[in-house]
């Protein structure tokens, strides 16, 4: 028998599958994690079995060699430095199973090792919110608001240099526009490469910085921004206008504005996707004999509705194309007319006497 058994360590069968390994891998990292508060020498067990039944040249060594494997795998006990390390010292590490092991723990996690370099000039998105009316949305509308934010200063041209100044190599990075940064760990050092967060990637800062915006080519001040509304918005919809948010920082791009829209409540109709609902009363002759009534609709114009003869409480009318104008811009909804029967609570002794009459011939 081994030494250690990695598979005993690690809580698996000889069976195990490299998903099944790699899962009970990270379990236990997390759980024993030494800058979790976990237990270090179970932590270094649980990497060294990793390291051992995660590699299939290196697990059929194992299965093969048992102990022998262990007591010939040098000081590191079957993590092996010469695929790990390198020859020059640099770590090969699988950053997959860092991150999701270790999160933040180091610095990692962030999503930024696979991204796309940021560009820290770009400036900030805007998000607000904005209430509209029902009516409003039936057409597409231009809105102009006024927000505070940051826009190009006007006395540098966003630049963030002092008029008539020049602009000098950056003492933090050399020029280049990005600077090393070096994390240690348990594991050893990890080298990452990121933008230069004093001349944010430029290689240059001004020589003098601009008195109005201090060198960040941009100020703070109240603008007005037109943006267009698209007809048959719905409520809690977000609206990207890209490009109308904070101005960035030495000309970098602009962040874009993000609008969520609310609707006000409506006196009249209740909106239910494209479809608008809204209730009526009659009298009963008008239930009992049907008649032709007037019925609200959204744009303010007035239709007319026919009742036929013997309509009941609770009868619902469909009109066709008179709700919410579709998003995608083609068409519209429909328009439902609830009906209810309205009952006087007081009349005279006159009606009083014929409704007795209608009762008496059965109706």
């Amino acid at each position: 028998m081994p030494s250690k058994d990695h598979y005993k360590i690690l809580g698996i069968s000889k069976n195990a599958t490299p998903e099944e390994i790699r899962k009970a891998y990270h379990k236990l990292a997390h759980k024993f994690h030494p800058d979790k508060g976990g237990d270090e020498e179970r932590f270094k067990e649980i990497n060294e079995a990793y390291q051992v039944l995660s590699s299939k040249q290196k697990k059929a060594q194992y299965d093969q060699f048992g102990k022998t494997f262990d007591q010939n795998s040098g000081p590191s006990q079957g993590f092996d430095f010469g695929s790990t390390f390198g020859q020059n010292g640099s770590f090969n590490f699988d950053f997959e199973d860092l991150e999701s092991v270790f999160g933040n723990a180091f610095g990692f996690g962030t999503g930024r090792s696979n991204a796309k370099e940021e560009d820290l000039r770009t400036g900030e998105d805007i998000r607000i919110d904005l209430e509209l009316n029902l009516e409003d949305i039936l057409e597409n509308q231009q809105k102009e608001i006024k927000i505070r934010k940051y826009v190009v200063c006007d006395k540098c041209n966003g630049k963030g240099s002092e008029p008539g100044t020049k602009m000098k190599k950056c003492s933090t990075c050399g020029g280049v526009g990005k600077v090393k940064t070096i994390k240690r760990t348990i594991f050893g050092s990890f080298a990452r490469i990121n933008v230069c967060p004093e001349c944010h990637g430029e290689g240059y800062v001004p020589e003098k910085t601009c008195s109005a915006c201090r060198g960040e080519g941009r100020i703070k001040k109240e603008e007005k921004i037109k943006f267009s509304i698209p007809k048959g918005i719905d409520a809690n919809q977000v609206l990207r206008i890209p490009g109308l948010g904070n101005a960035g920082k030495r000309n970098g791009s602009a962040g874009d504005l993000y609008v969520r829209i609310f609707l006000k409540p409506h006196h009249l109709f209740k909106r239910e996707g494209n479809n608008l609902y809204s209730n009526t009363s009659i009298s009963f002759p008008q239930a009992v004999l049907g008649d032709e009534i007037e019925i609200p609709t959204l744009e303010g114009k007035k239709l007319i509705l026919k009742i036929p003869s013997g309509t009941e409480s609770g009868k619902i009318f469909k009109i066709f194309g008179k709700g919410i104008s579709y998003f995608s811009g083609i068409g519209r909804g429909d328009l439902y007319i609830k009906i209810k029967i309205s009952i006087p609570r007081k009349i005279s002794k006159e009606q009083k006497e014929l409704l007795k009459q209608l009762k008496e011939k059965g109706m």
